[in-house]
């Protein structure tokens, strides 16, 4: 288990690392080298709707890595969607900008962004299954929440190397050539985490299913057909951490440096420090979801999320690293309190012959509705106006409410040999 795990791990941090540095490199540069022509906030628009292409081709990538995976297996995913995405964020860094291609520069753009998603759609179904489906019941969520901790390693990453770049460098060599080094340092990540997966053996569940001969003929049919409304009320669920992290981690960059005027490496510095406290207790939060159930502490996050909107948009607006690092992490510990144990949650819910399609697609789709447009919502909400931009607390509350009936709607999944064994005052 602790070696699955930190293949996983590794995994899922290496494309997240591709995913978030396009979002770091929207947020700061892509504006202005990719959309010229337009206004500064009609290219930070422009850049953030390329970052959002990325979320809409998540799905589809889930739906086309979700077939392979209940078809031929969990571990084939892992690897098909390594390479897919790595290779398109090294070409991200080799796009020459509109002042020498043209209307090309933004095209390619976009469509390296679009097989940038389609290749992290599929990543966390594989990575996750691989791992959950070859976890004991008892310490399940916690096994499952080591792909849960790539994504804040992978934006530490990401956002690690923008911060050294940015500190080392003048503005124009930042601009210049500089923002394109982490795209280029994907090559490398992705090698060494195919190496590292190469070697990891199929799960005993599809093995099972294998053998049977209950593989699903057509996975995505199976689910459009009788889990419909289980994947919307994933997916609605599940949109406001998506919602709270992309507020965090990419618009509060935007509003920050060019809002309230914060120099670049203080934020960067801010949202990592948070990202970082939320990784290391990730862990912590999942054995709570092995001891008293994952769908309590759902609940508990997305109130968490509601209550804590205003304050966190409110903090940012002082402008001041200790009260916006403050404001970063109550948001963020919302966030984790529930994705720390939606990596057990979700494979739970589904049967195993469509579980790689239908947790997939759950989750991809909550990034479509909580991810994909946040950055731009946020920023247009956020416009005008010299007070803390309220429109976006309100818009975050709006979504961890909708969050908040989709998961009082589902149950609970803590297997019944695990909850026979908790402690009488847990919750059933």
């Amino acid at each position: 288990m602790g070696r699955l795990a930190a293949a996983s791990l590794a995994g899922t941090a290496i494309e997240f690392f591709d995913f978030f540095v396009y979002g770091t490199a929207a947020a700061l540069v892509l504006g202005p080298l990719f959309f010229p022509t337009f206004s500064p906030l009609a290219g930070t628009l422009a850049a953030f709707g390329t970052f959002a292409v990325g979320f809409l081709a998540r799905p589809l990538g889930s739906v086309l890595f979700g077939h392979v995976g209940d078809r031929h297996g969990r571990r084939p995913v892992m690897l098909a969607s390594l390479l897919l995405t790595g290779c398109a964020t090294v070409a991200v860094g080799c796009v020459p900008s509109y002042a020498t291609l043209g209307i090309t520069a933004p095209v390619l753009l976009l469509v390296l962004r679009f097989l940038q998603g389609l290749g992290l759609g599929g990543e966390w179904g594989g990575a996750v299954l691989l791992t959950a489906e070859h976890a004991p019941e008892r310490r399940r969520a916690l096994w499952a929440s080591f792909p849960q901790i790539g994504p804040a390693v992978g934006f530490l990453l990401a956002n690690g190397v923008m911060l050294a770049l940015s500190a080392a460098l003048t503005d124009a060599q930042f601009r210049a050539w500089g923002w394109r080094v982490p795209f280029w340092a994907a090559g490398v990540l992705a090698a060494g985490g195919l190496l590292l997966r190469s070697s990891l053996a199929e799960t005993p569940q599809f093995r099972e299913l294998s053998e049977a001969g209950r593989r699903a003929s057509a996975p995505l049919t199976e689910v459009a057909r009788d889990h419909w409304r289980l994947v919307l009320l994933t997916a609605g669920a599940l949109a406001v951490g998506y919602a709270v992290f992309y507020t965090v981690s990419t618009w509060a960059l935007t509003y920050g440096t060019e809002r309230l005027g914060v120099d670049r490496t203080v934020m960067l510095a801010c949202v990592m420090a948070a990202v970082a406290v939320k990784g290391a207790v990730t862990p912590f939060v999942a054995m709570l979801g092995d001891r008293h159930g994952r769908r309590p502490l759902c609940l508990a996050g997305c109130a968490a999320s509601a209550l804590w909107a205003f304050p966190m948009v409110g903090l940012l607006h002082t402008g001041r690293p200790s009260l916006m690092f403050l404001g970063f992490l109550g948001s963020l510990l919302a966030f984790i309190t529930m994705f720390a144990v939606v990596a057990a949650y979700l494979p739970e819910l589904y049967e195993p012959r469509v579980r790689c399609t239908g947790a997939a697609v759950g989750y991809n789709l909550a990034g479509v509705l909580g991810g994909a447009l946040t950055p731009i919502a946020a920023t247009a909400l956020s416009e005008g106006g010299s007070g803390p931009p309220w429109g976006v607390a309100a818009y975050l509350t709006v979504v961890a409410l909708v969050s908040l009936g989709c998961f009082a709607l589902l149950p609970e999944t803590l297997p019944d040999a695990v909850r026979s064994e908790a402690p009488r005052t847990a919750p059933a």
